[in-house]
């Protein structure tokens, strides 16, 4: 992590300048005032780059600093250990309830232990008071997406990237297009004869985009497979390439739950029924209440289900 004493140089200043200022009062103005310059992108930029061995190891030698808290946070998240990236969230937010992005943290974690209501909650205040912070946009649209609420989880997404790659951190700038690209096929399979236009030919490419940024990010190669095992074969689907990049995606992440159950589809398509059954169990052991496997059980089949060898 870069030093940071930079970011607080206007304290440095006012003690140059006014040097009958004790110098415990600014040592306690930047221990009370833990907010200041805390610079989110960053943060996010670094838990994508440590271990969750390097990220504890970090907050223990300095279990004062808010900021390595935060990134375990994240960290946790990346790892999928939910319950201990919502202690840690929790904890930055009981030193300082302020710290609007440990509300999002917080929030994040809820949506990913299925408690869609509080998190979506808490997400409405963070973007109520601070309409940039981007990750809060990803969350719900998120929600928004499992809700089948496709046409509200692309213009969350889109609010993302346009703020542009440089506003925003790379992992999350990549999940706004994943975001698009996956609600828009959904709006597509569901529209009519417009809509498929419309919608349906922008997938792809936008697939694409995300891949040119993380080519090796689960999410990308989970979307890439999504996209050609659900698209027709018509307008480039291909469930041979399906299997490939699905294959790969839980070999990227093993607690991927989503992507074992399209992966599930991808050997049914096959013919393969006891592929199909071994992960879409595997699915429900990594997440209970997983919608793509609640879904195909309920016979719903919001999130379309994929049968039979075509």
């Amino acid at each position: 992590m870069k030093n940071r004493d930079s970011d607080y140089f206007p304290f440095y200043f006012l003690f140059e300048k006014i040097v009958a200022v004790p110098i415990f009062i600014l040592i306690l103005c930047l221990c009370f005032n833990p907010a200041y310059a805390f610079n989110w992108k960053d943060l996010h930029e670094v838990a994508d780059s440590l271990s969750l061995e390097e990220a504890k190891a970090n907050s223990e030698k300095q279990p004062a600093s808010i900021e390595n808290l935060y990134v375990l946070g994240l960290v946790c998240l990346n790892q999928h250990n939910d319950n201990d990236a919502e202690a840690a969230f929790n904890k930055i937010i009981g030193l300082d309830p302020a710290i609007y992005e440990a509300q999002w943290g917080l929030s994040e974690a809820l949506r990913r232990r299925h408690r869609a209501d509080q998190s979506e909650a808490i997400l409405n205040e963070v973007i109520k008071s601070h309409p940039d912070f981007s990750p809060a946009f990803i969350t719900l649209a998120y929600i928004k997406y499992n809700r089948t609420d496709f046409e509200s989880s692309v213009r969350l997404a889109s609010k993302v990237i346009k703020q542009g790659k440089n506003n925003v951190d790379l992992s999350n700038y990549t999940r706004a297009l994943l975001i698009v690209a996956g609600a828009k096929g959904m709006i597509a399979h569901y529209g009519g004869p417009v809509a498929k236009v419309v919608n349906g030919t922008g997938v792809f490419p936008t697939l694409k985009d995300a891949e040119s940024l993380q080519p090796n990010s689960p999410g990308v190669l989970f979307g890439i497979g999504c996209f050609y095992l659900l698209a027709p074969t018509i307008v480039g689907g291909n469930k041979d390439k399906a299997l490939d990049y699905l294959q790969r995606t839980v070999k990227a992440d093993p607690l991927f739950a989503d992507a074992y159950v399209r992966l599930a589809q991808a050997y049914n398509v096959k013919g393969d029924k006891q592929k199909y059954e071994l992960y879409l169990q595997k699915a429900l052991e990594v997440d209970p209440q997983n919608e793509l496997v609640l879904d195909i059980q309920s016979g719903r089949c919001k999130f379309i289900c994929v049968t039979g060898k075509k």
